[in-house]
């Protein structure tokens, strides 16, 4: 039996659904799924006495956890729901092209549905 490719999930935590039925998807394809651990929006009640520069620092510090788990991947998948993707999804595909991942699309953007690094 052959490894497991290992799927990083990207995207804006505003399509929970999205990312729910992915995870999903891809664990019953046979794949590992990183995808992400808080959703600070969702969350909110989690984060609600904390400052404007806590709350920065926290995006930031998932930001940088994101990326690693971007290393680790095989591939990436952008949850582009709509067509819609944000700055930090923008970063992450750029971060993942540059790392040579393969990048998988929900929704096709343009011409190519996966593209090869």
């Amino acid at each position: 039996m052959t490894q497991p490719k290992i799927v990083c999930l990207c995207g804006s935590t505003r399509f929970s659904e999205a990312y729910q039925q992915a995870n999903l998807v891809e664990t019953l394809a046979g794949r590992i799924v990183l995808t992400i651990g808080c959703d600070m929006k969702s969350d909110s009640d989690l984060f609600a006495a904390k400052s404007p520069a806590e709350l920065a620092e926290i995006k930031r510090r998932l930001d940088w956890l994101h990326l690693r788990k971007i290393d680790l991947a095989d591939e990436i998948l952008v949850l582009n729901v709509g067509g819609y993707i944000g700055d930090s999804t923008r970063r992450e595909i750029e971060y993942a092209r540059n790392s040579g991942k393969h990048i998988r699309w929900l929704e096709q953007p343009g011409e190519a549905k996966d593209e090869h690094a």
